[in-house]
């Protein structure tokens, strides 16, 4: 079993994928062919993650048959520009072994160049009117960033990839999708990146929240479960991240059970309002810079 999401131009995504940020190359084929294997059908990468080779290596090896899996991945900051991001759909294309992706989004907004988001953005949409993706959209994206690009494009994103997880949950941002129609996509679902490279100093892990031990105790789940659970149930779709196949299998498992509202709520309370990873209004020009390889 799984949950599907019907995206603003109708197209269907599970709402649960796997995600392979941080996932050495030399161990993402193993862990997407053991995701495919487990129930999985969302592969989510990036350009940026440098394994996108190993995703479509790993979907190849699953035996799924092309239309089975959704994939999607993003377009880093040093190929925005409406020629720049054509030929990242390109590179992408040709290192995941596939001729069309299900999504693929600008990975930053990068507001300190977003001339060039916006030529980016209208590249995607050109890739959407010619067949070459099936969905667009956005990551990391605050409200005023949605606003906008919305006011200077015509396609609204289908998904909003963010930060998302009980102690960062971002209402604001969720409450903007909500009003436009887009999908609000979790990345760090279960707070599992507290170790984001050089930002934080004073880190919660979010697995050891007693609240959710609680919750976790009163369901026969595990905490991480229990976040997943609570992203499902909430409507967004959810990326965690693992390499470990019994970890993989544990994060799917999470189709037999349900939240009350008082759980919901529960843990919709722990929001601390604080975010572990980069925020998107800083600019990191050198960052920004890294070169994506060609296919």
């Amino acid at each position: 079993m799984t949950i599907e999401l019907t995206l603003n131009n109708g197209v269907t995504m599970p709402a649960l994928g796997l995600g392979v940020f941080q996932s050495p190359p030399e161990e993402t084929t193993a862990a997407v062919e053991a995701a495919l294997a487990t129930g999985y059908r969302h592969i989510d990468t990036a350009a940026a993650y440098g394994n996108e080779r190993e995703v479509g290596e790993g979907i190849r090896r699953s035996g799924l048959h092309r239309s089975e899996v959704f994939v999607e991945t993003k377009v880093w900051v040093s190929d925005y520009g409406y020629d720049e991001t054509l030929h990242a759909w390109e590179k992408a294309t040709g290192k995941l072994g596939i001729e069309q992706l299900d999504l693929l989004i600008l990975h930053q907004p990068a507001p300190d160049r977003f001339e060039k988001t916006i030529a980016a953005y209208k590249a995607l949409e050109s890739l959407l009117a010619d067949g070459k993706v099936r969905a667009i959209g956005v990551s990391n994206f605050m409200p005023q960033h949605l606003e906008r690009l919305l006011a200077e494009t015509s396609v609204v994103p289908a998904v909003n990839q963010v930060e998302l997880h009980p102690y960062f949950a971002q209402p604001e941002v969720q409450a903007a999708d909500a009003a436009a129609g887009i999908v609000t996509q979790a990345w760090s679902p279960i707070g599992g990146i507290t170790f984001y490279p050089g930002w934080g100093e004073q880190r919660r892990n979010v697995m050891e929240d007693p609240v959710l031990a609680e919750l976790a105790a009163a369901h026969g789940k595990s905490p991480a479960q229990i976040m997943l659970r609570w992203h499902l149930q909430q409507g967004r779709s959810a990326i965690p991240k693992s390499v470990n196949p019994g970890r993989i299998a544990e994060n799917f498992d999470v189709f037999d059970f349900e939240l009350s509202d008082a759980d919901l709520a529960r843990i919709d309370a722990l929001d601390t309002g604080v975010r572990n990873g980069p925020d998107p209004d800083v600019p990191r020009p050198e960052r920004f810079a890294m070169v994506i390889p060609e296919a």
